[in-house]
């Protein structure tokens, strides 16, 4: 891999304050055991939106595969699904929807709303037209986030022969991904009107924002910094999920993503309120070291990872991961 293509994968804007602090976060809290739960064996499945997976760990959804490796965002998904899990598909894929499908698991569509809403409604009907079970709606980014690497790198556009592929009109033509500053709570709406999908948003770390998702009928949240790409100096996500799952009170799934680097992280986010996390950077890291097989090599290891952490904490599943079971170091 290309050093800038890899500064982009591992970066995020501005010094990178956000991007630390996703993983300075999870070093900062500890985990309060309980004993004689009489556990046996521990039962990981869970299910979301009426795919039941073997696991909470989820991909997260990322630009660009194939920079890291020639099977691209197939082999991610191919490795997702002989995990068990599913793989959220980024918009900015550098292979079609479409291909990504023929893993045969199930697949969520992450989506930028485009300030065209008939191209925006066009790619949400493909995405639906190739199997995703969900639409999972980018809100953090009204702007691009500025990262610093990829400006010192000139690293601004892909490589000739690669594009995003998920953004072809009808033409042939790839659109540039907009991000679009005047994106409001209409707009989900309007969505709701496009698709029957489940509508999840993706981004939010506030809990007023979490409360006016409810309200606006949206069926999941993910509580994402956007791994500290996007607003450099923004909470923590594993910070910001207290709240939101206290705003939102289970009456929708709640997620997070962002600094999740062992079984142990997870525990703790699931503990604290989320019912699944996603993973990004390991993932990718994942894939650029040896494709599918280490995809899958990479979320089995965060899945025994956490199924040995639940026996030492006295859970069962993960429903049983309560917040008493975790403290904030002194």
């Amino acid at each position: 891999m290309l050093p800038a293509h890899a500064d982009f994968f591992a970066g995020g804007a501005g010094e990178e304050r956000t991007l630390r602090a996703n993983l300075a976060a999870y070093d900062r809290l500890r985990i309060v055991p309980r004993v004689l739960r009489a556990t046996g064996d521990r039962d990981l499945r869970t299910t979301l939106f009426g795919a039941e997976l073997a696991t909470p760990v989820l991909v997260a959804p990322t630009a660009f595969h194939l920079l890291a490796h020639a099977g691209g965002e197939a082999a991610t998904a191919q490795g997702a699904v002989a995990a068990g899990t599913l793989m959220v598909v980024s918009m900015a894929a550098t292979q079609p929807v479409e291909r990504i499908a023929e893993a045969g698991g199930p697949l969520w569509f992450q989506l930028y709303p485009q300030p065209d809403p008939v191209f925006t409604a066009a790619v949400v009907k493909r995405a639906e037209a190739a199997g995703c079970r969900a639409l999972v709606v980018t809100v953090d980014s009204p702007v691009f986030g500025r990262r610093d690497r990829d400006l010192r790198n000139g690293f601004t556009t892909l490589p000739a022969g690669l594009a995003c592929e998920n953004m072809r009109d009808e033409t042939g033509r790839v659109r540039s991904i907009e991000m679009n500053a005047t994106l409001g709570w209409d707009r989900i709406a309007w969505l709701r009107g496009v698709t029957g999908l489940p509508i999840v948003l993706k981004g939010v770390l506030h809990p007023a924002d979490a409360r006016l998702a409810v309200e606006h009928g949206v069926d999941g949240l993910i509580v994402s910094n956007h791994g500290g790409r996007q607003l450099d100096g923004a909470i923590a996500s594993v910070d910001a999920l207290p709240a939101v799952a206290a705003a939102v009170r289970r009456r929708i799934p709640v997620l997070v993503d962002g600094g999740i680097r062992r079984g142990t992280d997870v525990l703790v986010a699931l503990a604290l309120g989320a019912e699944a996390v996603l993973v990004g950077r390991p993932v990718l890291d994942a894939l650029a070291r040896g494709g599918a097989d280490a995809v899958r090599e990479e979320l089995e290891r965060l899945t025994a990872e956490l199924d040995h952490a639940m026996a030492l904490a006295g859970a069962k599943r993960p429903a049983e991961l309560t917040p008493d079971l975790v403290a904030v170091a002194g």
